[in-house]
This record gives C-alpha cells, sequence and structure tokens, in this order.
C-alpha cells in the first residue's frame, strides 16, 4: 500500500478537519459527538464544563448545555467512564464487558488479575448492590450498601471508598451503568435499564469498528501507542499509512480528509478538546508548547490556572487566560498569551472568538489593562 507523504501543514490540517474545526458547517450537537465519537466530563469548570467547551467551540453561542443535558436525559448520548458517547456506540463495548475477567490469550496481567480477585472477594457486596438498584434504583452512590470483606486500599483519594471502586468495576464488566446525575452526583441503575438493547458486536469487529471511529475523529493518529485506561490515543491498522515531514514513525491517516480544500478559523479550545489530548501527538504536529497549570502553584504558572489554547487556521498560536466571574456576572480576561506575533487580521478573529464565549455565557467581558 502506498504511504501518503504529508507536509506537517498536510497533517495539521486533516486532524483540524476531522475535529471539525475547520470552517465547514458541523451540523447540531448530536452530529458533532457522533464524528468526535465522545465528549471528556470534567468536573473543572473555571469557565464553563469542558463537555459544554468542546461543543461550544464547534457550534458556537447558539449551543445550549441544556441540548447536552436533554441528550442525555432522552438517552440518545450516553455516560460510559467519563466520556460521553452517542448511544449507538455502547454495542461496541458490551463483548468487552461480557470478559472483562478474562485475558484474549495466556494469564491476565498482574494488575488485572488483582483487580478481578478484588472484586471476586467482594461478591456479596456487589449482589448487595445489585439487588438494591434492581428494587429501587437509580441511586446515588451514597444510597448503595458497603458490605465488603476486603476494603479498598490506596494512597489515593480513593483509599477505603469500596463501593466507589466496585461500581467502576461493575461498569466495566458490564452490570452497572451511570443513568444520569442530580447535581454533582452520579445516579447508578443496572446496565439493562440504561443501555439500548442492540446486538453485541464481536471482540475484534467492535475493536476494529472503534479503531476505524478514532481515526475518523483524529483524523491522523499512530498506530501503536501507550495502553490508556480509558480511551486510546493510536488505531492499529486503521486507515492507510502516512509519512509526516519532520517526525519520525509511520503515522494512520483517514484518507477521506486528504486533498480537500481547506479553509481555517480562529477556535478557544478546552484544555480537554481531543486535538490537543494526546500531548506528544500536539507536540509532533503542531510544535505547540502546553500543560493545563491548575495543578502547579500560583508563582510556577506560565499562561494561567484554566488556560484555552487558541487555535487559527491549521496552527495552535497561543493560550487565553480567562476565567468566568459567575457572581460579578463576568468572563474576565487576564491575559492572551502570542506564541506567535498576532497580526490584524488574527487578532480581529480571535477577539470575535472571545466576545462569542462571553456572549455564550452570557457574562459581560473585560480584557486586561
Amino acid at each position: 500500500m502506498t504511504v501518503h507523504e504529508l507536509s506537517r501543514s498536510d497533517a495539521r490540517r486533516v486532524a483540524v478537519r476531522a475535529q471539525l474545526l475547520d470552517r465547514s458547517p458541523p451540523g447540531g450537537l448530536l452530529d458533532v459527538v457522533r464524528q468526535l465519537t465522545l465528549l471528556q466530563i470534567d468536573p473543572v469548570a473555571a469557565i464553563a464544563p469542558s463537555a459544554d467547551l468542546v461543543a461550544w467551540s464547534r457550534l458556537g453561542s447558539s449551543y445550549s448545555p441544556a441540548e447536552l443535558d436533554t441528550a442525555l436525559a432522552d438517552r440518545m448520548l450516553l455516560e460510559l467512564r467519563a466520556m460521553i458517547r452517542p448511544r449507538e456506540d455502547l454495542a461496541l463495548y458490551r463483548a468487552d464487558m461480557a470478559r472483562w475477567d478474562q485475558a484474549e490469550r495466556g494469564e491476565l496481567p498482574g494488575w488485572r488479575a488483582s483487580l478481578r480477585d478484588w472484586v471476586r472477594a467482594n461478591d456479596a457486596c456487589r449482589r448487595d448492590i445489585l439487588d438494591r438498584l434492581g428494587s429501587s434504583g437509580p441511586l446515588p452512590t451514597r444510597d448503595l450498601p458497603d458490605s465488603c470483606k476486603l476494603p479498598w486500599h490506596s494512597t489515593g483519594w480513593t483509599n477505603n471508598r469500596n463501593v466507589t471502586q466496585l461500581l467502576e468495576f461493575m461498569v466495566l464488566r458490564g452490570e452497572v451503568a451511570i443513568a444520569g446525575r442530580r447535581g454533582g452526583d452520579r445516579l447508578w441503575d443496572l446496565a439493562a435499564r440504561v443501555y439500548p438493547d442492540d446486538p453485541l458486536v464481536p471482540r475484534e469487529e467492535a475493536r476494529r469498528l472503534r479503531n476505524e471511529r478514532r481515526l475518523r475523529a483524529l483524523g491522523i493518529a499512530r498506530a501503536r501507542g501507550p495502553e490508556c485506561a480509558v480511551e486510546p490515543a493510536d488505531v492499529a491498522e486503521a486507515g492507510e499509512p502516512a509519512a509526516v515531514e519532520g517526525v519520525k514513525g509511520t503515522w494512520r491517516v483517514d484518507p477521506s480528509l486528504l486533498d480537500q480544500p481547506f479553509s481555517g478559523r480562529a477556535a478557544l479550545l478546552s484544555p480537554f478538546d481531543r486535538l490537543i489530548h494526546d500531548r506528544k501527538r500536539m507536540v509532533e504536529l503542531f510544535e505547540f508548547d502546553y500543560q493545563l497549570e491548575m495543578y502547579k502553584p500560583v508563582a510556577k504558572r506560565r499562561w494561567g490556572y484554566f488556560a484555552l489554547p487558541i487555535l487559527y487556521g491549521d496552527r495552535l498560536v497561543g493560550k487565553l487566560d480567562a476565567a468566568a466571574d459567575r457572581k460579578a456576572g463576568l468572563l474576565r480576561v487576564n491575559a492572551i498569551h502570542q506564541d506567535v506575533p498576532f497580526d490584524g487580521t488574527m487578532t480581529a478573529a480571535v477577539d470575535d472568538e472571545i466576545k462569542d464565549l462571553a456572549r455564550w455565557l452570557e457574562l459581560d467581558l473585560t480584557l486586561p489593562g
């Protein structure tokens, strides 16, 4: 098979187009999520929840967070492991759920075997949770019984959070699911009452389809990469091979996104946006220096607590340090960090995006100086 020879600009344009961040009209919210395959949930809302920021970056101020609430309530979109996914995609995960504690070949790796053994040791608690949900679900975590015989030990915040951890493993087993949220609390129910009753897709076919959809969403990705806990960044043999000028190794590219006219725009991105979520790919293709700094001491921050990467055309050109002060009714812009000098056209386009962000948030805009 021919290896596509791409410049960095070619590769970036494929990625931007796949992520619906060019000038092509993206349709509505469901169209956006189906193309991106997921919206990541994150509790930090210094400006707005990340899932809403990602939708706004594609749809503009015509998007309302109520649309996402409605799609989740109607179960057109479903939450799975802190990711919002199209309901039809759940069929691609159920074969893995059915064989969660089984190795594909050989023995389970040690860490997975230890998780399996912990769940087995607390099988009575697992059954108690299923019984309670069966009779009274959906329920928040605090209303579920903790009859675990073997406590969950961790050096982190999950230490002794037995029910919380057991529920996460029961999601992986396909037994329980998030039926909705009440405030910040997840509501749990039996998976059979939440997930669509679509035919189970065999494991190998499901993996192939997930890789193909991931590549369609990313445009260009590595065939192999480090293991990721929830959503991989690699795509195996999906698409076609490509080489990117100035970047070592072979990539996989969605050929339908090649050789198309490109019309870029300005966009402000969530720190969890899929265009930049794979930081290694971000550096390789976009040569962009960025870290989320909310966990750093104030004195060590270069760009701000929750700085938004700024996209212009096919380049990441800076960061917006801003925060929503809802009590004061203000979107406070602390700084606009320019990685490259903005010309007049760029400045106007970025300013328009900032104004649209304030309009969407229904906040007045305050600028530095």
